[in-house]
């Protein structure tokens, strides 16, 4: 009996100190999560590069995939993201004049290629150069592109075209969807029978084959910046944003076809 009163008081003491050790109310609280806001071309090769810095101690991240137009004008509008990365300067430089991000902290991240796509069983075929003759390939079909007015492909694929000399024959063909993946969507469903992307996209859709690669002088370089925003207070942000500028997501964006920009941290 007393033998057993004595292993219940050494069990209620323990108990005490585990308590006492404990966060209050005994209750771990788990790190908030990152919450990046990305161009939609960077779906794959982010949601892997988040994985690997979760693996390597880091927090977890929340992702919001869309045009960098549209998730520019949200975070204007006070969308809780941490870590922005937009798919062209136009709209990280807006933000930076908008007061919404850390100009500081802002880094040229990535760079990328534009390439003409055709459904995997089209048998179209054609060079890019001066004049080529986009319209006769569309035919009365339509050209797959994201809004040529905002988003960064779509606007990347205008300025391709009108140096080429060949947007005036073509820009009353042209199906305009709200951001890259959507554009790479009608082609891949062979709802439009050509369409330009980036070329990281084209290698993560099987329903596409690339016909050509735009030349790089025949539009403004494509570069994705990142930084964080004016608002982001999670402390973590910071660590994720210098992650993305190191040796292992340079392996991750390189194998998915980017090209590295920033110096490896």
């Amino acid at each position: 009996m007393i033998q057993a009163l004595r292993s219940a008081a050494f069990a209620i003491v323990a108990l005490m100190a585990v308590t006492a050790a404990s966060p209050i109310g005994g209750i771990a609280h788990a790190e908030e999560p990152v919450t990046v806001f990305a161009a939609a071309s960077l779906k794959e090769s982010a949601e892997k590069v988040a994985a690997a810095w979760k693996a390597a101690g880091g927090t977890d991240v929340t992702f919001s995939f869309a045009g960098s137009s549209a998730l520019a004008k949200q975070i204007e509008e006070g969308a809780p993201a941490n870590v922005f990365i937009s798919a062209d300067l136009k709209w990280m430089d807006h933000l930076d004049k908008a007061g919404s991000v850390k100009t500081e902290t802002r880094v040229n991240l990535l760079g990328n290629r534009i390439v003409l796509v055709a459904p995997k069983d089209s048998s179209a075929a054609t060079t890019i150069a001066p004049g080529f003759p986009l319209a006769a390939l569309l035919g009365n079909e339509r050209l797959a592109m994201a809004n040529v007015d905002a988003v960064p492909a779509g606007t990347y694929g205008k300025a391709a075209l009108e140096n080429l000399g060949v947007w005036e024959s073509v820009k009353d063909k042209v199906a305009q969807a709200e951001n890259v993946r959507a554009a790479l969507l009608l082609v891949s469903r062979a709802e439009a029978p050509l369409g330009i992307v980036y070329e990281t996209d084209a290698k993560v859709d099987p329903g596409v084959k690339i016909l050509d690669r735009f030349p790089e002088d025949s539009h403004p370089a494509i570069v994705y910046p990142a930084a964080l925003t004016t608002d982001s207070e999670n402390p973590r942000a910071a660590d994720f944003l210098a992650y993305l500028q190191g040796a292992d997501a340079h392996a991750i964006f390189t194998a998915a076809g980017f090209t590295v920009l920033a110096k490896t941290n």
